[in-house]
């Protein structure tokens, strides 16, 4: 593929997911590196692993795994002396394994819980910070705008609490292929909705349209949707759903004249398909995805700026 198309490797990356994901659960069900089952666990990351990391800590904890709470980097106040504040373990998730926020916390962390790392580049200095780590290589990428990396991740975290995401692949064989329609490619705004372990895919999807589309893009738990956001629902805009539909739903969205998305795909793998849809929007307003605007792979501070 000519890394002169404009979003060239994030479509190489896109459409790999389904046997990156395969790769993933194989390796999630061969390791046992992840927290034991009833221990108080914290989740963190930045951007999207942040959202990642919401994800599987509803899901954990739903799944009767234990408590599991997850936090931006920035904002993980962990083991203060609080007692709501102890845990057991830290899991932080980060392509790079450069982002400062997670290098400082796991740092700050060492000697005093242990940490499992989750990452893309088995190279970077976090290696040299955590406890055990999960190495995902062959889920890293070269698109500063992510997608099988994260969605990796989580299908091996997914795939440690026993879930089964067969049918995640499955689904997402297509998504990642299906053309885009005009009404999609056209839209005005999109707000992207959840329930669950869901919710942060769709604080995903919108990250995801933001970077790469520049696009006015919102994202909330469904039930909070009629709670104010719908107001901006009209012909030309789209709401999308991941996952349960809160009762009634369908029939106010009718009322609203916007195109609402409710497929019925395993979410996952309609995240694979917004994944999709962001690429041809960006391409179709000449920006590349590869390269945002303001974005770089990883955000390193510098401490004496």
């Amino acid at each position: 593929m000519s890394e002169n198309i404009l979003g060239a490797f994030m479509e190489e990356e896109l459409v790999s997911q389904p046997a990156v994901w395969q790769r993933a659960v194989e390796q999630a069900r061969a390791e046992q590196l992840l927290p034991a089952d009833g221990q108080r666990v914290a989740v963190v990351g930045c951007g999207t692993s942040w959202f990642m990391a919401q994800s599987y800590a509803v899901a954990r904890e739903s799944a009767g795994k234990g408590m599991t709470d997850a936090f931006a980097a920035s904002e993980a106040f962990l083991n203060s002396n609080s007692p709501d504040r102890q845990y057991d373990a830290v899991v932080a998730i980060t392509r790079s394994g450069t982002t400062t926020e997670v290098l400082e916390l796991l740092g700050a962390l060492q000697g005093l819980v242990p940490t499992v790392a989750i990452i893309g580049d088995t190279s970077s200095p976090i290696v040299g910070l955590a406890d055990a780590v999960i190495g995902l290589p062959y889920a890293d990428e070269r698109s500063v705008v992510q997608t099988r990396f994260a969605t990796s991740a989580l299908v091996y975290l997914l795939t440690s609490l026993g879930m089964d995401v067969q049918q995640a692949i499955d689904d997402a064989r297509d998504a990642v292929s299906a053309p885009v329609s005009r009404e999609l490619l056209d839209a005005e705004q999109f707000t992207f909705l959840g329930t669950g372990w869901t919710v942060g895919l769709a604080h995903e999807a919108a990250l995801k349209m933001r970077e790469a589309v520049q696009g006015w893009t919102e994202s909330y738990p469904a039930m909070e949707y009629r709670h104010g956001p719908i107001s901006i629902a009209a012909p030309g805009r789209v709401t999308w759903l991941f996952g349960d539909q809160p009762d009634g739903l369908d029939k106010d969205m009718e009322a609203t004249g916007a195109l609402y998305v409710r497929t019925g795909k395993h979410p996952l793998a309609e995240l694979a398909r917004v994944h999709k849809v962001t690429l041809e929007r960006a391409r179709s307003r000449g920006l590349n995805p590869d390269l945002p605007r303001n974005l770089t792979r990883s955000v390193i501070l510098n401490a004496s700026a």
